[in-house]
């Protein structure tokens, strides 16, 4: 399987996502792959921002090689999957592609810890939430990584 984790920047909650997933990938020897893009592109090419680096760190996951990406139509073709952090996130992918196999890829990424609800990950890049984040995109991986291997 492979999972596109998307926020607006691609430096806060989406480089954290990627980081935990694929750390528990590899805790359970999946054959999966993760990256992570943005909506906007404020950021490309920038490494996630300090803060999500160093809450990563806090965790002993090193998110240093990621880059900010902005998300391309050719990632609905590529990913199996595709994770918004929020509506804004989630409004955004879904109108960039009218085909609805595409459409169909795209969840928010906390209904797996919270089904049906659309909560939304905060975005801690002005309110510094980012243990609140981690917190939420912890759970939120592991009931994915549940969901989707029947465990």
């Amino acid at each position: 399987m492979k999972i596109l984790m998307v926020c607006l920047g691609n430096i806060c909650r989406s480089p954290l996502a990627q980081g935990i997933l694929e750390h528990k990938i590899k805790e359970h020897n999946l054959s999966w792959s993760v990256d992570s893009a943005g909506t906007a592109s404020y950021h490309v090419g920038n490494q996630p921002d300090p803060r999500s680096i160093q809450k990563a760190a806090d965790y002993k996951l090193d998110i240093t090689n990621q880059r900010s990406r902005k998300v391309d139509l050719k990632d609905f073709d590529e990913f199996d999957l595709i994770l918004a952090m929020d509506a804004s996130n989630y409004n955004n992918l879904q109108n960039l592609s009218e085909d609805p196999t595409h459409r169909s890829k795209v969840k928010m990424i906390l209904n797996y810890s919270y089904p049906g609800e659309n909560r939304q990950v905060p975005d801690p890049y002005y309110d510094d939430g980012f243990e609140n984040v981690y917190q939420l995109l912890d759970r939120a991986c592991d009931k994915l990584i549940a969901k989707e291997t029947n465990c």
